[in-house]
């Protein structure tokens, strides 16, 4: 059954919000009067919306645990998708949780009903609460994925504040460059030449760079412009974007970075999938989805294929050269003992660590790398612009 939403006044004369599941909107007004409301606005939720349309990371994590706790409660699913539902006043979020419901009274798995919502619920999601279903551990399924994607969520925001801070004390500093260059400096070196005086070449040549300032800016949106044209071309092909993704891996600082939030999410992936009852290459499939970097990406399918061939997991791995060993060696001794799973989920917790770490060492080096180029060009303004006067004073005692 569609699900709407709806305006009403309830007996004190207030307006109330709210969605329901009806056959049809003349069902859904009877339903809103049998709630002792008078309805003033019914419509359908638009169904389209959930397709184009990603929920957040946090309303996903709100929901998965929302469910979580109401199945631990002994809650029927059903019954736990209507009042996770009836939480929200997101469209979407209804929408989706409303359908979900009426597809599993009628009989569908939740996780098959899930597949029509690639937007909201991903591959690693949907698997997940398929095997749950089918193992009747959907309570603790949802639980572990609500625990995975607060995990995740915390560890994308360490790495957005790792890359936006740089980012936006760059741009800063770029911006009060530009500004002393275009407004301040011609105006003061401007008198030095109305007054007839040569200017040395420090000054002349910062005054150059302020009078094509606008041409020079021109230049550099054009160049990058061209080089993302160039990146998007070359890396059209499956073969040059995962050498380009290889090369990005092997940059100072940054690419260690990646590289480490990559294990970090593959690591903590392998743990819920394998934790959760599924087979080794199973897992490997699913936990390569993940990964953004499609050189990393191709590697672990590479590993995969070759574990399904009967061979070795922990040396199918080593053959990529891309793991530190810290990671092979902590893998290889949990596959060996036995403890697979819980290797992994030490892994995890290791690169959580370490992308910590090298998010530190990454803003003490960037801050005062920042500051001191902000501080020289700045400098080299206000000498282009003492100098003339030094120059004019020592004329004019002698």
């Amino acid at each position: 059954m569609p699900a709407y939403s709806y305006t009403a006044f309830n007996n004190s004369g207030k307006k109330e919000k709210g969605f329901l599941t009806a056959a049809s909107e003349r069902d859904a007004r009877k339903a809103i009067k049998d709630l002792n409301l008078t309805p003033l606005y019914i419509k359908e939720s638009n169904k389209s919306l959930a397709n184009k349309t990603k929920v957040k990371d946090k309303d996903l994590v709100l929901i998965t645990r929302q469910i979580a706790t109401l199945l631990d409660a002994d809650t029927s699913i059903d019954e736990a998708l209507k009042i996770t539902a009836d939480q929200y006043n997101n469209e979407i979020i209804v929408d989706v949780l409303y359908t979900l419901r009426d597809e599993v009274i009628q009989g569908k798995r939740l996780g098959q009903a899930m597949k029509k919502y690639p937007q909201v619920f991903s591959n690693t999601y949907v698997s997940l609460v398929t095997a749950g279903d089918s193992s009747g551990n959907l309570d603790i399924i949802f639980e572990n994925l609500a625990d995975y994607l607060e995990e995740s969520a915390t560890v994308k925001q360490k790495i957005f504040s790792a890359l936006a801070y740089p980012i936006i004390l760059i741009g800063f500093c770029v911006m009060v460059i530009v500004a002393l260059l275009v407004f301040v400096m011609p105006q003061v070196v401007g008198q030095f030449i109305k007054a007839g005086a040569e200017l040395p070449f420090l000054t002349s040549a910062l005054l150059t760079l302020s009078n094509n300032i606008i041409y020079i800016v021109l230049a550099i949106f054009l160049a990058i412009t061209s080089l993302g044209f160039f990146y998007k071309s070359y890396t059209s092909n499956k073969d040059n974007h995962i050498k380009a993704h290889k090369k990005l891996l092997s940059f100072p600082l940054v690419g260690k970075f990646i590289l480490n939030s990559e294990i970090e999410r593959f690591s903590s992936t392998m743990y819920l999938l394998t934790h959760s009852g599924m087979n080794l290459d199973l897992a490997m499939d699913e936990a390569a989805k993940v990964l953004d970097n499609k050189f990393l990406k191709n590697s672990i399918i590479n590993a995969r294929r070759e574990v399904v061939e009967g061979k070795d997991f922990v040396n199918a791995l080593s053959k990529t050269q891309i793991f530190p060993d810290i990671f092979i060696q902590l893998i290889s001794s949990g596959y060996r003992s036995g403890n697979l799973v819980k290797m992994f989920k030490k892994v995890s917790d290791f690169m959580k660590s370490e992308i910590e770490s090298k998010r530190n060492v990454l803003l003490s080096l960037l801050e005062p790398a920042i500051t001191i180029f902000m501080g020289g060009f700045i400098l080299l303004i206000v000498l282009a612009i003492l100098i003339p006067i030094m120059q004019m004073n020592a004329l004019t005692l002698g």
